[in-house]
């Protein structure tokens, strides 16, 4: 560090502050100042993310709240979804994107400890939808995985324009 600025770049803009730098969404919104501002990263066919806990997000002591990892790999499949339906279109931004089914599986407690890493991968689309698989990781160990559908909506759906 030189005269108390850092030599280090900033860190690039995630998948979120980038397309919709406005969303409230309670799990990625970057405009939500009490959420979980989940930060989304493309790495080739994956998007991946790396997120820290508070101890208000656990469900007991050192261990992540079933509803919090829920939400984490809900929001960040449906970003999957959305990043790769904009390049099948070939389109500048992501259609919205709204989660038309998931099923999360619990297999084994989520330490807080460190940082929780989340990594989602397509894997099945059409034109306004895209099958999603999706995994949380703790403590060098997947806790959780994710498999849902996530679909584009149009005007007239009330998410439609929230990005």
């Amino acid at each position: 560090m030189k005269g108390g600025v850092s030599d280090r770049p900033d860190p690039p803009p995630s998948i979120q502050e980038r397309y919709a730098p406005r969303l409230g969404c309670f799990g990625c919104g970057p405009a939500n100042e009490r959420g979980l501002r989940l930060r989304s990263f493309e790495r080739g066919e994956e998007v991946v993310a790396e997120w820290k806990a508070a101890a208000h997000h656990e469900a007991y002591a050192g261990m992540l709240n079933g509803g919090i990892a829920g939400t984490l790999l809900d929001c960040h499949s449906c970003w999957a979804a959305a990043v790769h339906l904009m390049r099948r279109r070939g389109a500048q931004a992501p259609p919205c994107v709204v989660t038309a089914e998931y099923a999360v599986r619990f297999l084994r407690p989520a330490p807080t400890a460190g940082p929780i890493a989340l990594s989602a991968r397509v894997v099945d689309s059409g034109d306004d939808r895209a099958v999603v698989s999706a995994t949380l990781s703790a403590g060098g160990r997947v806790c959780a995985s994710c498999r849902g559908t996530f679909v584009a909506v149009g005007e007239g759906h009330p998410a439609f324009h929230r990005w």
